[in-house]
């Protein structure tokens, strides 16, 4: 006998598997499913799956902060399985600041909630007519139609006779450090609304005169939050431009922080939104 070179019948015997081996495989494998680890493998699996059906949130920052503005509002939006995301505009101009955040709604690989804060609003209306776009949140933000700039609807605002607002020698608008706590956080613990004044970052002055060029919440569901104490942005303007759009609208006893002062009910109507406008074809008309 050739021992090098085992005949064709020899090696399908030796390479079956032998029925003693496949009920020793079956028994461990049902002794398996009926284990607690398996049971976690598959809340695990169904908590992915509702994870995976729900829309992304892109959250955009305003004028005179940076992403820190959401932190407390994202903590909360992870904790019941949102996928989040903040845009780092540069706040050179409207269009800059518009094509980053296009650029972040192009690689969600879901549905998308786009949410802007302060002049963060402004951005939203102009990048948020990508078509994987499904509801736009105003949060204490501003929401100018086509042909409107942030300057046309903060003009409506009653102004203090010195502003808190300055513009450096490159003409970017700074928000000064020691007016910061009662112009933009007045809700907020003193430390905290000096963390928040510390991170501050300056708007280019012309972007307070681009236009927007096609208003998203014309045609795509709104929701908006108005702060009734703020200093900056007056609740009037806020209450005129949720009406004329239609939104679905709260009002809190808040400063313009409030992401950071009223996170549970900012959160909430996030999520709101996303239930809504992620599971209902909603018709808007303006």
């Amino acid at each position: 006998m050739n021992c090098d070179s085992p005949n064709t019948s020899e090696r399908e015997r030796i390479s079956l598997p032998r029925p003693g081996f496949i009920a020793s495989v079956a028994l461990a494998l049902i002794v398996w499913l009926a284990s607690p680890t398996a049971c976690v493998y598959s809340a695990q699996a169904r908590t992915d799956a509702a994870a995976s059906s729900k829309p992304n949130i892109v959250l955009v920052p305003g004028a005179y902060e940076d992403g820190s503005i959401w932190t407390k509002v994202i903590r909360l939006l992870q904790a019941n399985g949102f996928h989040v995301t903040v845009v780092p505009i540069p706040l050179t101009s409207l269009a800059a600041d518009a094509a980053m955040t296009k650029s972040v709604v192009a690689r969600q690989q879901a549905p998308v909630i786009l949410v802007g804060h302060s002049w963060g609003g402004v951005v939203i209306t102009e990048a948020g007519n990508e078509s994987n776009v499904i509801g736009l949140v105003y949060v204490a933000a501003l929401a100018p139609d086509a042909g409107e700039g942030s300057g046309d609807m903060l003009q409506h605002c009653p102004r203090k006779s010195s502003s808190p607002i300055h513009t450096d020698e490159a003409g970017r608008k700074w928000l000064d450090t020691d007016a910061y706590p009662e112009a933009w956080a007045g809700d907020l613990d003193i430390a905290d609304a000096r963390v928040l004044a510390a991170v501050e970052r300056p708007i280019a002055t012309q972007s307070f005169t681009d236009k927007v060029t096609q208003a998203a919440w014309r045609t795509k569901p709104s929701w908006f939050q108005i702060s009734a104490k703020d200093m900056e942005q007056c609740a009037e303007v806020q209450r005129f431009m949720a009406k004329r759009m239609g939104a679905i609208t709260i009002e809190l006893s808040a400063s313009h922080a409030s992401p950071l002062s009223h996170p549970d009910e900012v959160a909430k109507l996030i999520m709101d939104s996303a239930e809504k406008a992620g599971s209902t074809k909603v018709s808007v008309v303006h």
